[in-house]
């Protein structure tokens, strides 16, 4: 078993996670606002929802996911999901003071947050089904089925890399940052967060209604 393979797989792994979405968002604004460890645990519960999918994939038993009305419901879910935490964000924002940032959001809602966000998000089932599907297909034909567990660990590992990478660099960067600059950051990031749910809603009405 290679080493470069190995790092190429981590590389992967931290390359599925590093596109600018919904959950990199608020990391990005509960780090800022918070700190590292607030960050890093909304990544947390982003990737035990990641794992779920690696594993309902992997184990083959993601039909279930595929029956338009699970379709429907996690559209109109994800989109309610992401259009409240975006609505909250910019409500949120103008009361935030440096008491506010000290006293911190609960590390429990961190979590949910970045748990629910994933685990209801339909982009993301899709992203999974097609991506670690195609992987896992490659691998097994590659190095065979035996390996399948390490690469996909491998895989995690990176991961877990981007959400240590990005709970530092929020960390760090938010010594330099104004409170208004952290406030201007929020209402982006609530506003990024109510496109993306405005288009989860969209699209499970779509669906919802074949148009």
């Amino acid at each position: 078993m290679s080493i470069s393979i190995l790092v190429s797989y981590v590389l992967l792994g931290i390359t599925l996670a590093a596109p600018i979405g919904p959950v990199n968002s608020v990391r990005l604004d509960k780090g800022l606002k918070n700190g590292f460890l607030h960050a890093w645990v909304v990544g947390v519960g982003s990737m035990i929802a990641d794992g779920i999918f690696m594993a309902l994939v992997y184990f083959g038993v993601v039909h279930f996911l595929e029956s338009p009305p699970i379709q429907v419901f996690l559209w109109l879910f994800g989109g309610f999901v992401l259009i409240y935490s975006g609505v909250e964000n910019i409500l949120s924002a103008n009361k935030i003071n440096l008491h506010h940032i000290r006293s911190k959001d609960s590390l429990l809602k961190c979590f949910l947050t970045g748990f629910i966000m994933s685990i209801s998000s339909p982009l993301s089932i899709l992203f999974w089904l097609g991506i670690y599907g195609s992987v896992l297909a490659k691998t097994a034909v590659t190095y065979g089925t035996q390996e399948l567990l390490i690469y996909s660990s491998m895989i995690f590992l990176g991961l877990a890399v981007w959400d240590l990478f990005v709970a530092s660099l929020t960390s760090g960067f938010r010594k330099f940052l104004t409170l208004k600059s952290i406030i201007i950051i929020s209402i982006v990031s609530g506003v990024s967060l109510i496109g993306f749910g405005i288009y989860f809603g969209f699209q499970g009405i779509h669906a919802l209604f074949g148009w």
